[in-house]
């Protein structure tokens, strides 16, 4: 990416140091800069958007049962839209819209709830029926489907280019962008960090932000805070190109088994979460996966099952116990922020919480408040706020 430098050594001092060139990193990155703060480092310890933020195709969605997360996909999805200009990049949007197949009634009355509150805050869901979903998504069985959730504003959209797109905008404005190069530890006085020290060098600073996806549990231990994810591996798979073309179909999504699948390019993109996946870094793609989708779509989707596949592709996901994310200001260290364990819906709250993490370093009031995705939750009586809609 053009945003990328690779440094025989890093700067020695800098305002904010943001670790991790994912999605929440560069985004953090250009609303800080957009904001006049400039003397950024983002260190990253492979090429921008290796890890998480390298999916294919990520899906960008509002579609949540909790409140705080709806917010966040909404005030994200706007910010994708309006991409082209600001900060000027196209990322491949395609608005097709969310289509969750429920094949029960204690679903359907579940995501009932759910699209209530996603109505009271302007998300335009809908629940369906089997007949209106299967002319949305022709692929679709509708035998033991008893509805649907859509959302027509929902899509998906390229990681890459969205991370590439807040990045040089950032290195644009003087945001330096230091790939290749590892944290190794970090230097704290009484209630603050003094100082990131990297395999490149130490950087002195007055902020740094833990953007570090999976990896961000041993970027906390450094510092000596709990930041409670796990790595747990998700893979997909792309087709052959298809004669004829597929339709254009909503990300669709059978809730029972988490199967999905959309388009991608001339094809279709196939994605399952293992339920019996260990925890751990390993990105090995194994095609032995695809067999739990196909048993999955010979029942929703049959003609998915016989489908040719070109590619595949294995990441991971950054787990909380709760399924929510990590937003805020550590309460141990004043000055170390984090943004992490989005268990999944990442990419899609990348913008938002972007804007979020500016005004945490500016010490600004954030649009929403964020203090229940605080790290604190999990400590002995916090209250837990799960979300059900977890892909």
């Amino acid at each position: 990416m053009s945003a990328s430098s690779t440094f025989r050594t890093v700067p020695p001092t800098a305002d904010v140091v943001i670790i991790g060139g994912g999605v929440m990193g560069a985004s953090t990155a250009f609303h800080l800069a957009e904001a006049g703060v400039t003397d950024i480092v983002v260190v990253e310890r492979g090429d921008l958007c290796c890890g998480s933020s390298g999916k294919p195709i990520g899906g960008v969605r509002a579609q949540f049962s909790d409140p705080l997360n709806i917010e966040l996909g909404s005030r994200s999805l706007r910010a994708f839209q309006d991409f082209p200009h600001r900060p000027g990049a196209d990322i491949r949007l395609d608005s097709v819209g969310y289509l969750f197949l429920l094949t029960s009634n204690r679903q359907a009355a579940d995501f009932e709830t759910s699209v209530r509150i996603q109505n009271s805050l302007d998300v335009p869901t809908r629940l369906i029926g089997p007949d209106e979903a299967r002319g949305l998504c022709p692929y679709i069985s509708t035998d033991g489907l008893v509805a649907a959730a859509f959302s027509p504003t929902d899509g998906h959209a390229r990681p890459a280019l969205v991370v590439q797109g807040y990045a040089d905008a950032a290195a644009r404005a003087g945001v330096t962008f230091a790939t290749h190069t590892r944290v190794t530890g970090m230097d704290t006085a009484d209630d603050r960090v003094t100082a990131v020290h990297t395999d490149r060098g130490r950087i002195a600073c007055s902020t740094v932000i833990c953007t570090a996806g999976a990896w961000s549990g041993q970027i906390g231990d450094m510092a000596g805070i709990d930041l409670p994810v796990r790595p747990v591996r998700r893979q997909l798979a792309l087709t052959e190109p298809l004669t004829p073309p597929a339709p254009r179909i909503p990300f669709t999504i059978d809730f029972s088994s988490s199967a999905y699948f959309h388009n991608s390019d001339d094809g279709l993109l196939f994605g399952l979460a293992d339920p019996d996946q260990p925890d751990g870094f390993d990105t090995t793609w194994t095609p032995e996966w695809l067999e739990l989708f196909r048993d999955v779509v010979r029942r929703r989707a049959p003609e998915l099952a016989d489908m040719e596949i070109a590619d595949g592709w294995a990441g991971l996901y950054e787990v909380t116990p709760d399924h929510n994310a990590l937003i805020g200001r550590s309460s141990e260290l004043c000055n170390f922020l984090y943004a992490t364990g989005f268990s999944g819906h990442g990419f899609l709250q990348g913008p938002a919480v972007g804007e979020i993490l500016r005004d945490l370093c500016l010490d600004r009031e954030p649009f929403v408040d964020i203090s229940p995705l605080s790290a604190d939750r999990f400590r002995a009586g916090a209250e837990i706020r799960p979300e059900a809609h977890v892909v």
